[in-house]
């Protein structure tokens, strides 16, 4: 490292980049030196956009852009691979989500940066919104009394026939583990490690190859309870995308707006002004920076990122269960109890 600026590379020209490329622009740590994406179109339009370097490989960006640190903004599949050639160079790694598509992938992954002594962290950005951090404070204080049910919502109608997202031989799966990543890894901000999931699939809108709107049933270590709702193809149209509810009050983080409630109280208190992108990433860039050159701990460990993938593999296990039991006098039998159409269902 040289200078005070971090240089920053980005292999993946996709979505995603673009908001990297405009946190990175207004980083006070780090500056952008080169884009890499095996589309040269696209590597060369992003990088002209940010005024760095383009490359169509990002073996020749890693040799010839003298880099810090890289992001990576590649379909999970491809995560282990390029996260192990930089981290064979000893360059700090932050990975979009999901840090990859299995567990042993991803613990190989973060066993490899631990020998390596090379910084690994998972893109997470509802981690670094302001209202977030805020909200975890508010609970870890106590105010809200004993925590019992935690909900979130990610849902929102979107075409996925044409993304590589519903590819699961890339993608390793539906909204499950896309939007689903970024919900565990809140859910264990505020509840700590997860026990148990359980997951139902919901009617398959889009002709896709896999799940479009599912719900999952958590369970922490600690004993609480929650519900989390992913969908490509419907939009609750909700004000808040978390709600935590206490024993003695009410917790909503909101797009637009956060605020609590404690019970002994008719009055919402609000805390914060709603959901910035940008704001997220470049916190989470800053914080980066700051983990790299030792001044503070990752947000996001890669133990962290390594968890994450435990629980959406999990969930998926969960998934393919089909844990419906029948109800009595389902199947046209109305003489028939709910004992038996138990028994009829496991024969």
């Amino acid at each position: 490292m040289t200078g005070d600026l971090l240089r920053f590379g980005i292999v993946g020209a996709g979505a995603i980049a673009p908001s990297y490329v405009q946190a990175l622009a207004g980083s006070s740590r780090a500056r952008l030196t080169a884009v890499a994406d095996i589309r040269a179109d696209a590597a060369r339009v992003l990088a002209q956009k940010a005024s760095c370097q383009a490359f169509s490989a990002y073996q020749v960006m890693a040799e010839k852009a003298g880099l810090d640190a890289v992001i990576i903004c590649t379909p999970p599949a491809t995560h282990p691979e390029i996260t192990a050639y930089f981290l064979d160079r000893k360059i700090h790694v932050l990975c979009e989500k999901p840090l990859c598509i299995d567990s042993e992938s991803a613990r190989r992954m973060v066993d490899h940066a631990k020998r390596m002594g090379v910084k690994l962290t998972m893109g997470a950005k509802f981690r670094y919104v302001e209202d977030v951090i805020r909200a975890k404070s508010i609970v870890s204080s106590g105010i809200l009394g004993e925590i019992i049910l935690f909900e979130n919502a990610f849902t929102s109608r979107v075409d996925m026939s044409k993304r590589w997202n519903s590819d699961p031989r890339i993608s390793g799966g539906g909204v499950l583990i896309d939007n689903g990543s970024h919900s565990v890894d809140i859910m264990r901000y505020f509840l700590g490690p997860l026990a148990e999931v359980q997951v139902v699939e919901g009617k398959r809108v889009q002709v896709l190859p896999v799940e479009d709107t599912v719900r999952i049933f958590v369970r922490s270590t600690s004993g609480v309870m929650g519900s989390i709702d992913l969908s490509w193809s419907i939009n609750k149209d909700l004000d808040s995308y978390v709600n935590i509810y206490g024993s003695r009050g009410t917790i909503s983080v909101g797009w637009k707006e956060s605020r609590f409630r404690q019970s002994s109280s008719p009055d919402w208190i609000v805390f914060g002004k709603g959901y910035n992108k940008v704001q997220a990433f470049r916190s989470q860039i800053d914080n980066f920076c700051k983990a790299i050159r030792g001044e503070e701990a990752l947000l996001i460990t890669a133990e962290d990122a390594l968890a994450s993938v435990e629980v959406i593999e999990a969930a998926y296990a969960a998934l393919r269960q089909h844990p419906w039991i029948p109800v009595g006098g389902g199947n046209g039998d109305p003489h028939r109890t709910t004992k038996e159409a138990v028994a009829a269902g496991r024969s």
